[in-house]
């Protein structure tokens, strides 16, 4: 899907995933979308997974936005605290829509606790609340990071662990996922990488279809630490790596180091979480000499982030930093702001230089970043999608340089593989359908969706999103199953009769039968006869734990269940809750 299909779906007021591979534009087409909703007087609620992230779109954290802040999981009492919560109540009641940005950071009971949120917040049961949400992130780069489970009693929900090999805990795993609808939008050009080679490389580990000739290309990118004769910025996987490095570096040079101290405005709590996740340090130390990385976009002054340089001068009273980047041009680094917003008001802000010592960087705050070329060391990669983020980071084949690699660095995680096979198959579904839509109906959807959100004098429809656009998203691929399934076809013979993996026809089923189009006891059919024989004992295990996470079953049973069955038993634990 390109660009401007994708926006013109997010205009029509849908709850969409707005997804594609690194350097597809998936930033840039929602801030497209973001000053759209401005220039029409509408101010949406910008959030992200964490705060560098945050950072980087000028948002704050989901986690903020929602007020769960740092909870594993959501009491009745917590539910009712933010309810009561005034200016938690204000943001969320005023808010029309909600962008989370990098959601492959966030885990499924995250994202279960935000849509409980925002529907006790807004006193509305539609998913979120009634919001418009739009998610955006690729799965293929790095996973939630879920701490060690406590018990609590009393619990909505448990947040779960994915751990390596784990799929529960992927944000699209989660029931508020299913409940939102979101139509996906999968962008499939290319804006970052130009090398047809690199571009091939990458589209193999996302496809879990590396060779030996993809190994070749990268035995030629090989390098040593003693051949490389000139400074690039190194990608490590742990922090000690890159301390020590630019520690170490900045030591050799001559002279004393220049000190540029941030500061900061606004609430106490919201600043020190912008000094936490800005990419430039709260102290920062340059000399001449030294190797550094841009962190803020300027493109009038002629950077934006992952632009790299060295420090050549300090100028003015202030003793400014004066860069000389890679392509020669000489850039004076002022202080730029980075802020917490709330509906256009500034909450907090911290001023600093935006740079930050670039002899080495991590790769998880590379993820973002664009950078003309970097040496790497993927030897330690240590979870799935480190050694994607990193190799993807660099727009070229020839600006690689690799140190080493281990058998990880090539490793997606194969449930986000296999989703990934839906995602692009449900992306081009929503194309088509959006794509035969005459242009006067869908101007019509997206002009009724900002009335909705208090722009223009037209009345209001009841709810945000047109009720054409719900019924594309609820029924659009899911019909054509549910068809099959009424004529008596069996789980495989849907899925060759439409082209698609059992396993998506699997999820089809599984959300049929949570919308009550088809019986949840004739998923039998599809299910393990021993799950169906021990149906009522594994329901009893759920209860026993006070989880609907699958794992926990999964290894209580020591793995004699599967995944699949255990999902639809899962089901008929959410018809005996609501009873």
């Amino acid at each position: 899907m390109k660009q401007d299909q994708a926006l013109a779906i997010m205009k029509t007021g849908a709850n969409v995933f707005l997804t594609g591979e690194p350097g597809s534009g998936k930033t840039h087409t929602i801030n497209q979308y973001i000053a759209y909703l401005r220039q029409n007087g509408v101010e949406p609620s910008i959030t992200a997974s964490t705060g560098i992230a945050a950072t980087h779109i000028g948002g704050m954290t989901i986690h903020s936005w929602s007020g769960i802040g740092i909870r594993r999981n959501l009491s009745n009492y917590d539910l009712d605290k933010i309810a009561s919560t005034e200016y938690l109540v204000k943001r969320i009641k005023r808010a029309k829509i909600l962008v989370i940005d990098e959601v492959s950071m966030i885990s499924a009971g995250t994202l279960e606790m935000v849509e409980a949120v925002c529907r006790a917040v807004r006193d509305q049961s539609e998913p979120f609340g009634g919001l418009q949400v739009i998610l955006v992130g690729d799965f293929f780069q790095l996973p939630p990071i879920v701490r060690t489970r406590e018990t609590e009693a009393e619990t909505i929900f448990d947040e779960i662990e994915p751990g390596f090999g784990r799929a529960d805990g992927f944000a699209f795993n989660s029931s508020a996922w299913r409940r939102g609808r979101f139509l996906t939008c999968y962008l499939s050009e290319q804006h970052r990488q130009s090398d047809a080679k690199y571009l091939e490389l990458l589209s193999a580990i996302r496809a879990g279809e590396v060779t030996e000739y993809h190994g070749e290309i990268l035995a030629q990118r090989r390098a040593t630490a003693e051949s490389l004769d000139f400074d690039l910025p190194k990608l490590f996987t742990h922090n000690t790596n890159v301390d020590s490095l630019n520690e170490r570096e900045l030591a050799k040079l001559a002279g004393r180091p220049r000190s540029f101290r941030m500061s900061g405005k606004g609430r106490e709590v919201l600043v020190a979480t912008l000094k936490k996740s800005c990419l430039s340090p709260e102290n920062l130390e340059l000399k001449i000499g030294a190797r550094v990385i841009f962190t803020k976009n300027n493109q009038r002054a002629g950077f934006i982030n992952g632009t790299l340089g060295q420090v050549v001068d300090f100028e003015g009273f202030d003793n400014l930093p004066v860069v000389r980047t890679f392509d020669g041009r000489r850039v004076v680094a002022e202080p730029m702001e980075w802020t917490i917003e709330d509906s256009g008001k500034v909450l907090a802000k911290v001023t600093q230089v935006p740079l930050r010592l670039a002899w080495a960087i991590t790769v998880h705050k590379s993820q973002g970043m664009s950078l003309d070329a970097a040496v790497m060391d993927l030897s330690a990669v240590f979870e799935y999608g480190q050694g994607y983020v990193a190799l993807s980071r660099v727009r070229a084949l020839q600006g690689l340089f690799l140190l080493g690699w281990n058998e990880r660095t090539f490793q997606v995680h194969p449930i986000v593989a296999e989703a990934d096979v839906t995602w692009r198959e449900q992306s081009s579904e929503t194309g088509r359908l959006f794509g035969a839509m005459a242009g006067s109906d869908l101007e019509k959807m997206q002009e009724n969706f900002l009335c909705s959100c208090g722009a223009g004098k037209k009345s209001k429809p009841k709810t945000g999103r047109s009720k054409k656009t719900d019924k594309l998203a609820a029924d659009n691929t899911y019909a054509e199953t549910l068809a099959f399934w009424n004529e008596g076809k069996n789980l495989k013979q849907i899925a060759k009769a439409r082209g698609l993996k059992e396993g998506t026809v699997r999820t089809h089923l599984e959300k049929l039968a949570a919308d009550g189009k088809i019986t949840k006891q004739s998923l039998a059919k599809i299910m393990n006869p021993k799950a169906v024989k021990d149906l009522t004992e594994i329901l009893a295990v759920f209860h026993q734990l006070k989880t609907k996470s699958l794992t926990p079953v999964f290894e209580k049973f020591n793995g004699a269940y599967s995944y699949d069955d255990l999902r639809v038993v899962r089901l008929f634990l959410e018809d005996k809750k609501e009873s």
